[in-house]
């Protein structure tokens, strides 16, 4: 396969010590391989643990790595919005710094990059526990209703984005929608989707956030208020 021309890797870290230090180093030997330039950002969405000392010390070793810090925590969204904005390269690429991806499989997206604008990954058989499932499955059906857009996993976070999209979707979801918006607002803009299935592992370190009832109930506040804005976005 040959090389594309430039990639902007990011992922949101929270509380990922245990992780964040493999994924970057995953994303270094598999990157150049790829890319003719890459680039790598962590982000450390507000962590009290020493998440933010590690990626400062990757940087240090590698000037491909460039670490965005938020000094509270603000969120899933918050943290993907931070990375979008960031990235620099005419193919931006996202997934979480919990290890719960296998990063090589970014080369099933890439291939489909003739096909759509967003190449979107989807969970073949989604590892984490039955509630959650659950509470995605209601969730991404709502969403799908609401919007009408078609995909099969809403908020697998294993997306690929061309430059042309970043430039006219502006986020400001800062909760755990933000995939959501992303896909209204893409979708409402005119720009094609494609699917792409893509292995998923159980998470063997850190703590998942998204179950939090916090974080749901801010979801559906944003959620309502997003349905208001698209409904009158031009297309």
């Amino acid at each position: 396969m040959p090389k594309v021309s430039s990639l902007s890797v990011f992922f949101p870290c929270y509380n990922e010590e245990a992780n964040v230090e493999n994924m970057v180093r995953k994303a270094q030997q598999i990157l150049p391989e790829i890319a003719e330039k890459w680039e790598i950002i962590p982000v450390n969405d507000g962590s009290k643990d020493k998440t933010g000392e590690i990626i400062d010390r990757l940087a240090k070793e590698d000037p491909n790595v460039h670490p965005v810090h938020h000094i509270k925590n603000q969120g899933y969204g918050g943290a993907v919005i931070s990375g979008y904005n960031a990235a620099k390269y005419d193919l931006v690429f996202f997934t979480d710094g919990d290890l719960q991806f296998d990063l090589r499989e970014i080369t099933l997206l890439i291939e489909k990059l003739d096909e759509g604008d967003l190449i979107l990954g989807f969970r073949k058989n989604r590892r984490d526990p039955l509630q959650r499932k659950l509470n995605a499955y209601l969730w991404g059906s709502l969403v799908k209703t609401l919007f009408n857009f078609k995909v099969k996993d809403v908020d697998c976070a294993f997306k690929l984005i061309k430059r042309r999209v970043i430039d006219k979707v502006q986020l400001s979801a800062g909760g755990a929608m933000v995939s959501t918006e992303l896909l209204a607002r893409a979708n409402r803009a005119g720009f094609r989707f494609v699917e792409v299935g893509v292995t998923h592992y159980p998470r063997v370190a850190g703590t998942q956030t998204g179950a939090n009832f916090k974080v749901i109930l801010k979801a559906f506040r944003e959620l309502f208020k997003l349905y208001g804005k698209i409904k009158n976005q031009p297309k």
